[in-house]
């Protein structure tokens, strides 16, 4: 993931809050390095706190666990992804063309994946083996289900079509993609071109020719 100031981790105002945000995201990219040099079961709270320059208790005093580095992971990529949304105009996609809207969409995660491909794996796999995909609300689904209920009141969408279900699709979609280009070597596979023709074929389905 590369560090980027969002609304996850903008600077606040007072001196006190900066300081306690820099030592957060100091313990946060020093765990994100090592779970990418050494792999995330193989990596202690210890070594993560020498690499930051804190003390152990500090660690502690920001995330209750070695787990918490991998939720904290997520939100920055949903807030990363809600960034990409607003910066091309999607977070309000009235009247958009929905393939134009969800090959966007498709393209702001693959580039949010691809920012770092060996880091995303690392903490992808740790994401995985934590549990998360089956424990976290599932943003992602949630995006895909307000565009799919746009492209209905559009039109664009049969009325008989659950706005739910093919948002949860159309993110099964996504993870497949995520996960098989994950199992292959760096720099090897086209995760955008996978999610733009899984996407496709997908749309394909639901929208009348």
């Amino acid at each position: 993931m590369v560090e980027t100031v969002s609304p996850a981790t903008a600077q606040p105002q007072g001196r006190r809050e900066r300081n306690k945000m820099r030592v957060k995201n100091g313990i946060y990219e020093a765990a994100l390095e090592l779970f990418t040099q050494k792999g995330y079961d193989q990596t202690t709270v210890e070594e993560i706190t020498e690499r930051a320059d804190v003390a152990r208790g500090t660690f502690f005093n920001h995330f209750q666990r070695k787990e918490d580095i991998i939720g904290e992971w997520s939100e920055r990529r949903q807030a990363l992804l809600r960034e990409g949304l607003d910066s091309e105009g999607l977070e309000n996609s009235e009247g958009a063309d929905i393939r134009l809207t969800l090959s966007h969409c498709m393209s702001i995660l693959a580039r949010i994946t691809l920012a770092s491909s060996a880091q995303t794996k690392a903490l992808l796999t740790a994401w995985v083996r934590a549990g998360a995909p089956l424990e976290e609300e599932p943003h992602t689904a949630h995006m895909f289900s307000r565009f799919i209920e746009a492209g209905r009141e559009s039109g664009e969408i049969p009325q008989d079509i659950d706005p739910e279900l093919a948002g949860h699709l159309l993110r099964d979609v996504y993870l497949g993609a995520l996960f098989r280009w994950a199992r292959k070597p760096v720099g090897q596979g086209d995760l955008e071109a996978e999610l733009q023709a899984a996407c496709t074929a997908l749309i394909d389905g639901l929208i009348p020719r």
